[in-house]
């Protein structure tokens, strides 16, 4: 991720979490908070009650790559944290990259959504 930081913090998500805006769809829920940075930072969250450890590392590894390949199109200078729903532990990749399109569109911080409908 060229142009991101990871929260890694405690404290950090939970300034996002009581701060920032949310918005959910069925996969995911994304909270987003101004951080006055020139970079974003990005949080993953996974619960056990998504799944075991291989379950809640794949929809780690699924929601860091469909950032990473998307990054350039969010806005800059955003603390988001990303929590997977249970219901993301059964869908792949596809549906992992079009939830997070989704929530970044609702959350007004791409700059550019191209979206091609099946």
């Amino acid at each position: 991720m060229r142009f991101s930081e990871s929260l890694k913090k405690n404290h950090q998500f939970q300034f996002v979490y009581k701060n920032g805006k949310s918005y959910a769809n069925k996969y995911l829920v994304m909270y987003v908070k101004e951080n006055g940075l020139s970079v974003n930072r990005i949080g993953i969250s996974v619960s056990k009650k998504v799944g075991n450890s291989v379950v809640r590392h794949r929809i780690t590894r699924l929601l860091r790559e469909s950032y990473r390949l998307h990054e350039a199109v969010f806005n800059s200078g955003l603390d988001i944290v990303i929590v997977a729903r249970a219901t993301a532990a059964s869908v792949g990749y596809t549906e992992i990259e079009s939830a997070l399109l989704h929530l970044g569109k609702l959350h007004q911080i791409i700059k550019v959504f191209l979206y091609l409908e099946e």
